[in-house]
């Protein structure tokens, strides 16, 4: 920080001393005089071949070791709740079971506007002028190929993810902040109640399926929704030869690959908000700072898990 303040410092310098000349008047050309300051004051070479200030590496290197330490931390709290499912799935069935339902309903159905919504831009704003590009260019033969790379396989989990993350991930983190920084977790554990069964079971199971349905309903949307768009620009294209296109585009290893993502991101999306909401004691002030916080790491941990998946689909 401190060479750059100085070069901007020599920068304004020059440009001041080239706006007048020694007896005080306007030069003929400003700009050129000003250039002409400017190399005089102000080696560019140097400064554009100079190495980052420490502050930067250091900086970088923080955010590093900050990222490494909370994906451990993430990937202990999502042990221990996986455990926690697995061991005790049938137990107080008819408290759990309940909230599993309540939850699938607020994370699935209760976006399913917001996802419609979305599924007919997409299909209008990309898809639909896609198809037509295609068509006109005589390149029919593979609108079902870009449809199953474009929307299967990438776009359809990770819109849905990112609706997910918003709206729902957003309010579990302030509920179980707000409820740990009021002393309500330590009131389930003082009843005999285990906090990550009761809370954070519910809404790892209902996010990973909310996830993986949401996805096939934004990919049908989308694809419909596309159709409509191109018919309208008089494509001469039959819905029977579009979609038979995206039927024998699809592959086994889509379905499975969808499926995997819409399951991973809901895991991921579930146990990093309950993690921030639940790991460390808060105040009310500090509730807004942990979603947001929460609400980056879900996003840079879903990038990464999807940038995952692509490789793997690659070498396969």
């Amino acid at each position: 920080m401190g060479a750059v303040a100085a070069t901007l410092r020599l920068v304004g310098n020059a440009i001041l001393l080239a706006g007048t000349k020694s007896d005080g008047r306007r030069p003929s050309h400003p700009f050129k005089s000003m250039l002409e300051g400017v190399r005089k004051v102000v080696n560019l070479d140097t400064v554009l071949d100079s190495p980052l200030p420490r502050s930067y590496t250091k900086f970088v290197g923080r955010w590093l070791l900050h990222l490494v330490e909370t994906v451990r931390q993430v990937g202990a709290f999502a042990l221990i709740s996986l455990g926690v499912m697995v061991t005790r799935w049938n137990r107080a069935k008819t408290v759990i079971h309940p909230l599993i339902a309540n939850q699938i309903a607020w994370s699935g159905i209760g976006q399913l506007p917001i996802v419609t919504f979305l599924a007919c831009a997409l299909g209008f704003a990309v898809i639909g002028q896609t198809v037509a590009l295609l068509s006109r260019v005589g390149a029919q033969d593979l609108i079902g190929t870009v449809m199953v790379t474009v929307v299967v396989r990438e776009l359809g989990p990770v819109i849905t993810a990112g609706v997910v993350l918003l709206r729902v991930g957003t309010a579990t983190v302030i509920e179980l902040g707000t409820a740990r920084a009021s002393g309500e977790v330590e009131a389930l554990e003082a009843l005999g109640i285990d906090p990550v069964h009761y809370l954070v079971v519910p809404r790892m199971i209902g996010m990973a399926t909310a996830v993986v349905c949401l996805s096939a309903y934004l990919i049908v949307g989308t694809l419909f929704s596309g159709y409509m768009f191109a018919f309208l620009q008089d494509v001469p294209l039959v819905p029977g030869e579009y979609f038979k296109q995206v039927v024998l585009a699809l592959r086994w290893e889509d379905f499975v690959l969808l499926t995997l993502k819409g399951v991973m991101f809901g895991l991921i999306i579930a146990t990093v908000t309950c993690f921030h909401g639940l790991a460390r004691p808060i105040q009310l002030t500090e509730v807004s700072v942990v979603a947001t916080r929460a609400l980056l790491t879900s996003l840079i941990l879903c990038v990464l898990v999807d940038a995952a998946f692509l490789l793997v689909y690659l070498l396969m």
